[in-house]
């Protein structure tokens, strides 16, 4: 599977600070649980990060 491949999955995801500081994303799907935490610089790099990417499908879907 690629970041380009269509999948019939659902999920779930919440993103917010931690008691420890950390960025947490947390995905459910299908009964699976992923905590993902991240300081809060490295959660700045994803924010950029996902940023780039809807913009680049912006110009993608146009």
């Amino acid at each position: 599977m690629s970041i380009n491949s269509e999948v019939e999955v659902e999920a779930n995801l919440q993103i917010g600070p931690t008691s420890d500081g950390m960025v947490r994303l947390f995905i459910e799907a299908k009964g699976i649980e992923v905590p993902l935490d991240f300081d809060p610089d490295e959660a700045d790099e994803i924010a950029e990060e996902i940023k780039s990417a809807a913009a680049a499908a912006r110009t993608t879907s146009s």
